[in-house]
């Protein structure tokens, strides 16, 4: 038995293991993954000494709690949550000592949904294809946390951060999402195209790590046949048959059958892991618009 693992008390709704993700495998049938908020992810890494593409762990609104074996350096950020040692307050966004056999409780977000927990060594999970991500999709990488679960750490290099604490981006009061249209714009009306880019969508509140769904005006179609399954592209804007946009996120399915509206520019896909259900949305195309509408 290693000393060098965390043990997981409280798992919290959803716990997984993330990393940078495994691109470059959509021709075999595999999503990205990855985190959702890939730079609160790499800068809790930075602050504990890990590479930024050390595995960390990503909960979902109501945080987990973790019982380290040996001595660990932790840093806990993306969404604003409360964070404890043995039921001492402990400082949100900057490196915290925890010792052996001590519990880390990370909190329910106050704002956001995704808090990052990096570990100084990083998670130390068996890659998959390259990387330690839990895609939940497929399947692949480990399985959500569970209580009782043990995960190994990896040793740490000897780095450490030249800061204590850092500036973070607030959870997104409104999403403003910049987007290129298409490739397959052209099936929607002049008038869809307008309502898209002038009206207002609000986060589902069942949006999950595979797309983030919204609620607000149907799309009407200029086309209404059958699209025949395509590739899809991390950020892209699938519009089902019920009108309302869908945004693919790091486990989206590979290939789909619904037309792609547009696809969100990717600085702009960090914030979306932190908005929460009825956080307002708005689309606006950047470039190549189309002059139909």
């Amino acid at each position: 038995m290693t000393d060098r693992a965390l043990v997981v008390v409280r798992p919290g709704a959803l716990t997984t293991v993330q990393d940078r993700g495994r691109p470059g495998h959509a021709h075999l049938g595999v999503p990205r993954s990855g985190a959702l908020d890939a730079p609160a992810a790499a800068l809790m890494n930075r602050l504990v000494g890990n590479p930024p593409g050390a595995a960390v762990l990503e909960t979902t609104l109501d945080g987990c709690d973790l019982r380290p074996r040996s001595a660990v350096t932790v840093a806990v950020g993306g969404a604003p949550c409360p964070v404890s040692v043995n039921g001492r307050p402990a400082p949100w966004g900057a490196p915290v000592h925890v010792p052996a056999g001590a519990l880390l409780s990370v909190g329910k977000a106050v704002s956001g949904v995704r808090s990052y927990v990096a570990v100084s060594g990083g998670v130390a999970v068996d890659p998959v294809l390259g990387s330690r991500s839990t895609d939940l999709l497929s399947g692949l990488g480990p399985p959500p946390l569970t209580a009782g679960t043990v995960l190994p750490l990896g040793r740490p290099d000897g780095t450490h951060a030249r800061v204590d604490v850092v500036p973070q981006p607030s959870p997104p009061a409104e999403l403003v999402l910049r987007v290129t249209p298409g490739p397959r714009d052209d099936w929607f009306t002049a008038a869809a195209l307008r309502t898209f880019t002038t009206r207002t969508y609000r986060v589902s509140a069942s949006s999950n790590r595979i797309g983030l769904r919204t609620e607000g005006p149907a799309l009407e179609r200029a086309v209404d046949g059958e699209l025949p399954s395509e590739g899809m592209v991390l950020g892209a804007i699938q519009v089902p048959p019920d009108g309302r946009p869908v945004i693919f996120l790091a486990d989206h399915p590979t290939t789909g059958g619904y037309p792609v509206i547009a696809v969100v520019h990717p600085k702009d896909l960090p914030a979306t892991a932190q908005a929460t259900p009825g956080t307002p949305i708005h689309f606006t195309f950047v470039s190549g618009r189309n002059d139909r509408f």
